[in-house]
Formats: C-alpha cells, sequence, structure tokens
C-alpha cells in the first residue's frame, strides 16, 4: 500500500516536471505554516503552485525530465514553486518574498528545461513583465521607420519652402 502510493507520488511528480516551464528550488527550514501558507497564496494568485516535496521521491520522478539537472539541488527541506505559463512569475514572486523573509533560501531554478543557479533567479525576477519587455521591443522596432519618415517629412518641407522661396522672388521681381 505504501509503496504504491509512493509509486503514485512519483508519476504526479514527474509529470509536473515535464510539464513546468520554470520552477524554484528552495530551502523554507524555520518558515512557520501561517508564513508557508502566505506565499502559496501569493502564488496561487499567479497561477503558480508550492509543493513541498520529498527529495528521494523528486530525484526518481526527476529522471527523463529537465529537472535531473537539478537532483543535485534535492537535499534539506525542499520547497518548488512550479509555473507551467508564466516562466518568470515564481522567481519574481519567491525572490520578493524571500527578501522580507531570510528563512526562504533560493537554492536553484529551472527554466524551459535550463537549470539556473540562485544569482541568476534573482537576475530574472529583477526583469520587467512581459508586456513591458514586448512593448519596448516593439517601439525599437518601429524606430527606424519613424526616423525614416521624419526625414523624408523634412526633406519635402525643405522643397516646398524652396519653391515657395523661388516663387516669392519672382513675384518682387514681377511686381517691380
Amino acid at each position: 500500500m505504501v509503496t504504491e502510493f509512493k509509486e503514485q507520488q512519483v508519476r504526479e511528480l514527474h509529470d509536473r516536471f515535464s510539464r513546468a516551464k520554470a520552477a524554484i528550488l528552495a530551502d523554507y527550514k524555520g518558515l512557520n505554516v501561517q508564513k508557508v501558507n502566505e506565499l502559496r497564496k501569493m502564488l496561487r494568485g499567479a497561477e503558480v503552485e508550492l509543493k513541498v516535496i520529498k527529495n528521494t521521491l523528486a530525484i526518481i520522478a526527476s529522471k527523463g525530465t529537465p529537472f535531473e539537472a537539478a537532483s543535485r539541488y534535492f537535499t534539506g527541506p525542499t520547497s518548488l514553486a512550479l509555473s507551467y505559463k508564466d516562466p518568470i512569475a515564481p522567481a519574481k514572486i519567491m525572490v520578493s518574498y524571500a527578501k522580507k523573509n531570510d528563512k526562504l533560501n533560493i537554492k536553484a531554478g529551472i527554466l524551459e528545461g535550463k537549470l539556473i543557479e540562485a544569482d541568476g533567479i534573482r537576475r530574472l525576477s529583477e526583469l520587467p513583465p512581459k508586456e513591458v519587455l514586448i512593448a519596448k521591443t516593439l517601439s525599437c522596432m518601429k524606430m527606424p521607420a519613424t526616423n525614416l519618415v521624419s526625414v523624408l517629412q523634412g526633406i519635402m518641407k525643405k522643397f516646398i519652402y524652396t519653391l515657395k522661396a523661388i516663387e516669392e522672388a519672382k513675384n518682387l521681381k514681377g511686381g517691380k
């Protein structure tokens, strides 16, 4: 009975590991239940799930998934924040929470199948939101076209002003 339960847990973890776009592994030792629930609520708001995992089961479940590279971090009390949609959200929330609660120590993370050390997770959390990055990229892409239009308009304006000046000069000569 116990073995079947553990096998089921391994299958579920393996499935989660396979589907996750991003995950953050953290040591939560010293956080009381209220603090963990507070973190869980913050993560849930961003559609990120927080799991407290058994390391031995996680190591077994990680085989054949991108999490296999992170298996050395499955030591001590380990919590796992998994995101299936937004790859940046768990990093932002976990780092923000770790700044307020020094008992939460970020170990490492997985982003799009790649292992990221704790410092990389902190840098990742400093990125602006996806919408802002898209807006900046579009702005950069639009800038050359906008500049070209401005230059062409300037040439046209100079040409028109030159024609206007010639016309005025002819009117002055013809009027005298």
